[in-house]
């Protein structure tokens, strides 16, 4: 004979005193964070997905998970337009609730995707100064980076600039100081009223 018992309750207790505030995100909303690559968009998303007890999920691991390939791998095999298009698609898709998302540096130039973020919630943009991110580029030079050909990674950052700025509810002065702290300003943001 089957016993069935019913699940258990499970008790979430917020780990800070950050809560966001209804003006800023509804109960099911989501938090995304955009910016240059090697801006820290990963990191900071973990130390808020923590903050606040929320779950996390990096638009970059999706789609490696997708393919089953890294992403430079994918970069490389497609136009720099099929990458996009490939990208803002998988975002276009995300459906979850209460999750911090870390994008990929590139998600911006579709604006469906980002129109789509937009609808779950107040889009975070990490600011970093170039010369931080030209030598944590160098550091881990096989990053996945959508790059036309002849492109700088100088061409790129002025570029996405003015569409991160576009696209941003709130933007954070990013640079070498531990992830927390941005993730700290962000929760601070969020749990303050319009």
């Amino acid at each position: 004979m089957a016993v069935f018992l019913p699940p258990p309750t499970i008790m979430v207790t917020p780990r800070t005193r950050y809560l966001p505030h209804p003006d800023k995100i509804g109960p099911t909303g989501c938090i995304s964070i955009i910016g240059m690559a090697a801006s820290g968009k990963t990191t900071i998303g973990a130390e808020l997905a923590h903050i606040l007890n929320w779950g996390q999920l990096d638009a970059d691991n999706l789609i490696e998970a997708y393919f089953g390939a890294p992403l430079q791998t994918l970069s490389t095999a497609m136009s720099k337009d099929e990458f996009l298009d490939l990208e803002g698609a998988v975002i276009q898709h995300i459906a979850v609730k209460r999750m911090v998302i870390s994008t990929g540096g590139s998600a911006v130039y579709r604006n469906e995707a980002i129109q789509h973020l937009r609808k779950m919630g107040p889009i975070i943009y990490i600011a970093v100064p170039l010369p931080i991110i030209l030598e944590r580029i160098a550091r881990k030079p096989e990053r996945g980076l959508a790059i036309a050909p002849g492109q700088t990674v100088e061409d790129l950052y002025n570029e996405r600039r003015l569409l991160y700025e576009a696209a941003a509810t709130f933007t954070v002065a990013g640079g070498n100081a531990p992830a927390v702290e941005y993730a700290e300003t962000i929760a601070r943001w969020l749990a303050e009223p319009l």
